[in-house]
């Protein structure tokens, strides 16, 4: 890399050119997943989108591969690489509420907890995720599932347009009206086509909600299960509702007794008006089972909703993510799950079933690039250990995890949780027939397949 071309950009650049000689280097490399552990020859932290144009025409003239970082909260680390250019956007974190049109503009660089701050002011929300600290721009390129996803579709279905910089440094605009093809693709499509500054997004009164954890010790867990899987044919849109197999954190709300036990729990969340009844809808889940070890189900602000399922996350930990859609949870992968929950081998590690449909399922599957939207459920697995030793048993343990119910499948995984270490037909699986027309757009906004570190897409035309 010459020297005089990075000055010469530094004098034009509102935000910082980190290099590894830095004294910033070390801390602006980190990324969420501890196991992470990348070293780019130049971090670009921008500021504002003639920074990320600029940083994007840098990469491309100089050869470098290219990785772009919003939240760095990517399981397998796509927001940062060895060796090349990091666009960092953590710094464009503006959210714009607008209570009149129910609308906000997000930037790239904001995380859920960004969002659910500046919205929940006005009584209002944007689908999300299940974790504060998870970026905006990675979860909505990959489809977005969380606790309104039924009630609302999926994150990017309520994505009104996106600002794009292209892989030959423009900048566009794409929506329903404006380069509907690219809106499309990145609809699920996650980060092949771009980098997204800023995303417009349709937003829903939501204040409070009514729910929690019902946690079980693990003797039940079969039982648990059994009975999710019998209640999920019945609920209605406005009830969220998932299982885990999990380890008892050390949470104030878990009787000391249970803390590092195995445990099942179901999280009935619902954000039914008073006419639902939502005491009574989650009053219904209960009396499915025996009294619960631990009941926090009551009144809960949407803010706290969001923040609950953060307590099993353990800072600075490893993390390998993989998913699976499943058309149905019967007897064989219930047992198949149970079995291999008790053989976990972390602590950390847990196995979560998300109940879909709703909303979701009434948009067509070529309506977008996120394609599963009959899937009955999302199993996710996530393996989580403490920094050291052989990550090599614990990526063992996802894929045993995710095999359990492999007679179930849908055909596919989900994006944001496709396995770091597998390659293209895992890629092309997530999405199944929606592929080759993804390949298409791909050949039209970045033929060269300038933007290839992620979970790829090649052009159509095969250029690599």
């Amino acid at each position: 890399m010459p020297r005089q071309s990075i000055d010469e950009w530094r004098s034009t650049f509102r935000g910082e050119l980190i290099q590894p000689a830095d004294a910033a280097y070390d801390s602006a490399r980190k990324v969420y997943n501890a196991m992470i552990d990348k070293r780019p020859r130049l971090i670009a932290r921008c500021v504002d989108v003639a920074d990320v144009m600029a940083a994007v025409r840098y990469g491309r003239e100089n050869g470098m591969l290219t990785a772009i970082r919003g939240g760095g909260h990517n399981g397998a680390g796509l927001g940062t690489c060895d060796d090349g250019l990091v666009i960092d956007l953590s710094r464009m974190k503006g959210v714009r509420v607008d209570p009149t049109s129910h609308t906000a503009r997000v930037g790239a660089g904001c995380v859920w907890g960004d969002v659910d701050h500046a919205t929940h002011a006005f009584g209002m929300a944007a689908p999300s995720g299940f974790i504060s600290t998870t970026g905006v721009a990675g979860l909505t390129l990959g489809g977005g599932i969380g606790y309104l996803t039924r009630r609302y579709g999926l994150t990017i279905d309520n994505l009104l347009s996106a600002d794009v910089v292209l892989a030959d440094g423009r900048f566009v605009t794409a929506s329903a009206l404006e380069n509907s093809d690219l809106f499309w693709a990145l609809r699920g499509g996650g980060g092949n086509f771009g980098a997204v500054t800023s995303f417009s997004y349709r937003l829903h009164r939501v204040t409070d909600a009514y729910g929690g954890l019902l946690g079980y010790t693990f003797d039940h867990a079969a039982e648990v299960l059994g009975a999710y899987a019998a209640l999920s044919d019945q609920v209605p849109d406005h009830l969220a509702l998932y299982a885990a197999l999990v380890t008892a954190p050390p949470l104030p709300f878990i009787p000391r007794g249970l803390h590092g036990q195995l445990m099942a729990g179901l999280f009935p969340v619902c954000f039914g008006t008073a006419d639902d009844h939502p005491e009574r809808t989650v009053a219904s889940v209960r009396s499915l089972l025996p009294p619960p070890a631990v009941d926090t189900t009551g009144p809960m602000s949407y803010q706290q909703i969001q923040r609950f399922s953060e307590g099993p996350m353990v800072p600075g930990a490893h993390h390998y993510y993989t998913a699976e859609w499943l058309d149905f949870l019967d007897s064989k992968a219930i047992e198949s799950l149970v079995a291999v929950a008790a053989r976990a081998t972390s602590p950390l590690s847990m196995i979560v079933l998300k109940r879909m449909g709703g909303a979701t399922a009434r948009v067509p599957a070529d309506a977008t690039a996120f394609r599963y939207r009959q899937a009955a459920y999302n199993l996710d697995i996530h393996a989580q250990w403490a920094p050291g030793g052989d990550p090599a048993p614990h990526r063992a343990w996802a894929h045993d995890a995710r095999g359990a119910a492999r007679h179930a499948s849908a055909g596919g995984g989900y994006v944001n949780f496709i396995d770091g270490d597998l390659g293209d037909e895992r890629v092309r699986a997530a999405y199944g027939a929606n592929y080759g027309r993804l390949a298409e757009v791909k050949a039209a906004y970045d033929p060269d397949n300038f933007f290839r570190f992620n979970h790829n897409i090649a052009p159509a035309h095969g250029v690599r």
